[in-house]
């Protein structure tokens, strides 16, 4: 069992910047792929980003690259999501996932979740 709890979320305007911070207390946080995920209101949950196990290699949705950026610090137990240049239609709630192993982009192929943080953009 992982548990995950993510922090960072809060409302800003439109060209700020925000970081995430997703911790997993315990465990061999290495092991796992992270990602992050993100639900707005009324839509489906949708796939922001991943990093795999050793930091070296992430993936971006085509919505946030360019803008965002996933890190993870295995030492301490931590993934990040530094997401600049916001816009409204990144108002969402933001989770971060792990599962053992390859980093998929399907959300169901995660197994732990965290219960998410919101982030409000404004125009």
């Amino acid at each position: 069992q992982v548990l995950l709890v993510e922090s960072g979320g809060q409302s800003v305007q439109a060209g700020g910047s925000l970081r995430l911070s997703c911790a997993a207390p315990g465990g061999t946080f290495s092991k796992y792929c992270m990602a992050w995920f993100r639900q707005a209101p009324g839509k489906e949950r949708e796939l922001t980003g991943t990093i795999n196990r050793s930091g070296a290699s992430t993936y971006y949705a085509d919505s946030v690259k360019g803008r965002f950026t996933i890190s993870r610090d295995n030492a301490k137990n931590t993934v990040y999501l530094q997401m600049n240049n916001l816009k409204p239609d990144d108002t969402a709630v933001y989770y971060c996932a792990a599962r053992v192993g390859l980093c998929l982009d399907n959300s169901r192929s995660y197994d732990y979740w965290g219960p998410g943080t919101q982030v409000t953009v404004s125009s």
